[in-house]
C-alpha cells in the first residue's frame, strides 16, 4: 500500500470512529436548584453544608446557614454546576455537614444517575426530617440510554447484551466498510495507473508514425 493510501486509510478509521461513537461518551453538568435543610447538627455555630462525589472535591454551599428555609440558585453561582453526571454510570453523592469534633454528619447519600431525571430536566431529592433538595440537568434526558438502577438486574443484563450485539454489528459493518472501501480505493489508482500508460503509449506511437512521415517526405 503507498504513503497515500495509508495515510487516506487512517483518516477514513478515524473519521468514522468519530461519527459514529462521539456521542456514546458523553455527560451532562447538574446545577442546584433549591436546598431545604429540615435541621442542623451543630448548635454551636453556623452549619456548612456540602456537597460531594467520591472521588470528587466537595462543593461547600454558603448561603446554607439555616433549617426550615428554602434557598434557591440561578445555576450561576460560583460554586455551580455541583458535578456532572455520564450517560451509563452513576455516582455515589451526599448532602453532609461539617462536624468540628467527629466525624461529619450525613443528610443523605445515595446512587446519582442522569437517568433520575424527568423528562423537564429536574430531579428532586427528599429524604424526610433530613432535606428536600431539586437539581437541574438539561442534557440528562437527551444522554444515550443506560443503565442505572441498581434493583433491575435482570433487566440490566438484557440491556448489556442488546448493547453488546449493536456494537458487535456496528463494528463488523464498519470493518466490511472500510475494507470495500480501501479496496476501491487501490482499484481506482490501478486503473489510473493503467489509462496513464496508455497516454504514454499513446504519444509515443504518434510520435514514431510522425516521425516516418517525415523520413518518407525527405
Amino acid at each position: 500500500m503507498s504513503m497515500n493510501s495509508r495515510i487516506f486509510f487512517r483518516f477514513l478509521v478515524w473519521w468514522i470512529f468519530f461519527s459514529f461513537f462521539s456521542g456514546l461518551i458523553s455527560s451532562a453538568v447538574v446545577r442546584l436548584d433549591s436546598i431545604e435543610i429540615y435541621n442542623t447538627h451543630d448548635w454551636i455555630t453556623k452549619p456548612t453544608v456540602y456537597f460531594v462525589c467520591k472521588g470528587e472535591n466537595m462543593t461547600v454551599l454558603p448561603d446554607v446557614t439555616k433549617a426550615n428555609t428554602v434557598y434557591t440558585f440561578k445555576g450561576e453561582e460560583s460554586w455551580q454546576p455541583l458535578t456532572e453526571l455520564e450517560s451509563k454510570k452513576c455516582k455515589r453523592c451526599g448532602f453532609y455537614e461539617e462536624d468540628t469534633f467527629k466525624s461529619d454528619d450525613v443528610f443523605d447519600e445515595w446512587e446519582f444517575c442522569a437517568s433520575d431525571f424527568k423528562a423537564n430536566g429536574k430531579y428532586i431529592l427528599f429524604k424526610e426530617k433530613e432535606l428536600n433538595v431539586t437539581f437541574t440537568c438539561e442534557e440528562c434526558a437527551s444522554l444515550p440510554a443506560g443503565t442505572f438502577n441498581t434493583d433491575t438486574n435482570n433487566d440490566n443484563k438484557g440491556n448489556k447484551l442488546r448493547v453488546g450485539i449493536i456494537v458487535l454489528i456496528v463494528l463488523v459493518a464498519l470493518t466490511v466498510t472500510i475494507f470495500g472501501l480501501m479496496m476501491a480505493y487501490k482499484y481506482w489508482q490501478k486503473r489510473k495507473r493503467q489509462q496513464d500508460q496508455a497516454r504514454f503509449l499513446k504519444l509515443f506511437e504518434e510520435g514514431d508514425d510522425l516521425e516516418d512521415e517525415l523520413e518518407l517526405g525527405n
